[in-house]
């Protein structure tokens, strides 16, 4: 496929030098359904990105779609804060019957503003409520979000240096196999814990993505985790865990902790928790955490009802009998295989992942870039994560097809093998 690059005058003379993934697919797209978009001049891509993970069950999904087309169409509430609405109830008594019960997760659920990084935020604020203490504590590489509590846990510099002011009140500690396996797991943390002259103040909270995607798919393992968990109980440390962009079913369960079978003391939860790409997050918590005055943490656009809607509709479509999961699984092992042959060709790359996220890592840390500017000329969209950028990673949407599976797999086979 030939693309011409469009005229992208009024984007680039009056939109903001800020703007990041239109440089990387320089195309102005204009329908999408499923994993595909088109673009104005009906070229057609496959979508391994899948709005950042936010589009887990595809674009304009036709049940989401309807769902939402009916409510706008009776006029039914758009904006509404934090008041009760009969979109928001059916949205609670979904999750609640769907999700919570069904895994004996005890959460409260809080409507922070509609962005991941607000329900981090509000997830910090209220840990530091509930301990009165300041400090908590993240992990290299981690990635929580661009407003500033959020950045000052996360681990990338060049995100950390847009904040212009000191970033405060975070303490980085080693990630699962930061150390390939020579150190063992939480060394480092526990002697500071215990050592009264090591200049850590006691934590509130630790905050963990149990698969870091913006720091490169780094998958931690259950048993650290579950390591962790027992680590905060025995610290009196709150357990935070960001499942922005890996719950809603991207590694397999709901919850990307599942696995570990941990239970944390708060969970945020974002992207694609609306199910149709509409602004929406959640901070879930223990119930004996729900410490917050009225009024404390709010937003004009906690209430977004459409997104409500949708969220329902995800929920009931795809969750209510367990079938998502074992596709999600399934779709997996495909890509897993395929990444399999890929490194056998390939010596300098290597791979990791669970469920529907994967990562193919370069020891060229130019080579990812390379290699997904070939497949979007090919017409696959891919991105890069980690730290250099050095990391392919491959983000499709659940919902997508064996068939479009494979065509993307065989566009990124031949995207490396033309970059070697």
């Amino acid at each position: 496929m030939t693309i011409t690059p469009p005229a992208l005058s009024v984007f680039e003379t009056l939109e903001s030098e800020v703007r990041s993934y239109c440089r990387g697919w320089p195309a102005v797209f204009d329908r999408a359904q499923g994993a595909r978009l088109t673009d104005e001049d009906g070229h057609s891509y496959l979508d391994f990105f899948a709005g950042a993970g936010s589009l887990n069950y595809g674009h304009n999904n036709p049940v989401l779609k309807r769902a939402l087309i009916d409510y706008i169409e009776r006029d039914g509430i758009t904006h509404g804060l934090d008041m009760a609405t009969t979109a928001k109830r059916a949205f609670l008594e979904t999750f609640q019957n769907v999700i919570l019960r069904p895994r004996d997760l005890p959460y409260k659920v809080m409507f922070p503003g509609p962005t991941g990084t607000n329900a981090v935020e509000s997830a910090l604020k209220l840990a530091r409520k509930v301990k009165g203490r300041e400090a908590v504590v993240s992990f290299t590489n981690a990635f929580h979000g661009m407003s500033l509590g959020s950045l000052a846990v996360t681990g990338n510099a060049f995100k950390r240096a847009g904040a212009g002011v000191p970033l405060v009140h975070g303490t980085p500690m080693p990630f699962d196999n930061y150390f390939d396996g020579t150190v063992p797991d939480f060394l480092w943390f526990e002697r500071l814990l215990e050592d009264q002259g090591s200049g850590l103040n006691k934590p509130a909270a630790v905050i963990v993505e149990t698969v870091q995607g913006e720091g490169g798919i780094n998958v931690a393992r259950a048993e650290w985790l579950r390591a962790l968990q027992e680590l905060c109980h025995r610290q009196d440390m709150l357990l935070i865990v960001d499942d922005i962009q890996m719950g809603c079913g991207r590694t397999g369960g709901f919850f990307s902790f599942e696995e570990a079978g941990i239970t944390p003391d708060i969970v945020t939860l974002s992207k694609s928790i609306s199910g149709y790409g509409l602004p929406m997050s959640l901070c879930l918590f223990k119930p004996e955490l729900d410490i917050w005055e009225p009024g404390e943490h709010n937003g004009t656009f906690r209430g977004n009802n459409p997104a409500f809607v949708t969220a329902a509709a995800a929920l009931q479509a795809y969750w209510a009998d367990g079938q998502m999961e074992k596709q999600t699984l399934a779709r997996g092992e495909q890509i897993e295989q395929t990444l399999l042959a890929i490194c056998a060709e390939e010596s300098t790359a290597h791979f990791r992942g669970r469920g529907l996220v994967w990562g193919m890592e370069f020891e060229d840390p130019a080579r990812a870039s390379a290699v997904c500017a070939r497949a979007f000329e090919l017409g696959l969209l891919l991105e890069t994560s980690g730290p250099q950028s050095e990391v392919v990673k491959l983000l499709p949407p659940l919902t997508i097809t064996p068939e479009e599976l494979d065509e993307g797999l065989r566009t990124l086979a031949r995207s490396v093998r033309e970059t070697a």
